[in-house]
């Protein structure tokens, strides 16, 4: 582990301005997490993390600064210093929203595998406490479920011991908690085998049960700001068209970034 919790704590602390406070009225909802989340370019179309699509659903004094990436877990958007680069511009009333454990689960690769009830325990802690010790609050999201059903068809949970952990510690550390793994299994399960092929990334060339396109997008977005009023970390004229369809044209890609 790069840094202990100790360490975000007292860099953090020292990096806050006593006085410091985020203008009334305007706030940042930073997203540290993984690919389901990540802002996608150009050439990853139609592919879509529901990041892209959660300013949709707040009104424009809440800025959303999504920083999920590909293929990162909990350990290893530490170990890159991604958290430390959020906690560096994080401020005051600021929101910092989690949500890891897609490649948490990966228990060959020793870069970015950690244990549900340990090291992944262990390293949100350092995300509960660097945004704590900047007067921001740290909110937790369990994973969003894959596409998977059983021969019943039946939609089946991938994620083993992290959402438990996660709502563990959530309730041991009096953080708010969206509980997406729930929420997105208890969809699938009503949509059924074959519509919820409409929502992940199936294309002609691919069949991806991870990944979301524009419809899935905007549907896993709409369950987290379901949550975010829910646990009241958002008030309720900051959340907006929860009620309305969102149309998949609103979702656009930037250039991919040049070498």
């Amino acid at each position: 582990m790069s840094l202990t919790r100790r360490q975000v704590t007292a860099a953090a602390l020292a990096a806050v301005p006593l006085t410091g406070r985020a203008p009334r009225g305007q706030r940042t909802l930073y997203i540290a997490g993984d690919s389901t989340a990540a802002r996608k370019h150009a050439d990853e179309a139609p592919e879509t993390g529901w990041g892209m699509a959660l300013p949709f659903f707040l009104r424009k004094e809440v800025t959303v600064a999504n920083r999920a990436v590909n293929g990162r877990s909990s350990k290893s958007f530490v170990d890159e210093g991604r958290l430390e680069a959020i906690l560096s511009e994080i401020r005051r009333g600021d929101l910092l929203l989690v949500q890891f454990a897609h490649n948490d689960e990966k228990a060959t690769d020793p870069t970015r595998s950690t244990e549900p009830w340990t090291t992944y325990q262990q390293y949100l802690r350092l995300y509960l406490d660097g945004a704590r010790a900047h007067g921001a609050r740290p909110v937790l999201a369990t994973p969003v479920e894959r596409r998977r059903f059983d021969a019943d068809g039946n939609a089946v949970p991938t994620h083993g011991d992290y959402p438990a952990a996660m709502r563990a510690l959530a309730r041991e550390e009096g953080v708010a908690l969206l509980d997406i793994e729930a929420l997105s299994l208890a969809l699938w399960q009503r949509l059924g085998v074959e519509e919820t092929k409409t929502y992940f990334n199936w294309t002609a060339t691919e069949q991806d049960n991870t990944h979301f396109n524009p419809p899935g997008a905007i549907a896993v977005a709409r369950l987290v700001a379901q949550e975010l009023l829910r646990t009241r970390v958002l008030a309720r004229h900051d959340v907006v068209r929860l009620h309305e369809d969102i149309p998949a044209s609103w979702i656009t890609w930037p250039p991919a970034p040049t070498a």
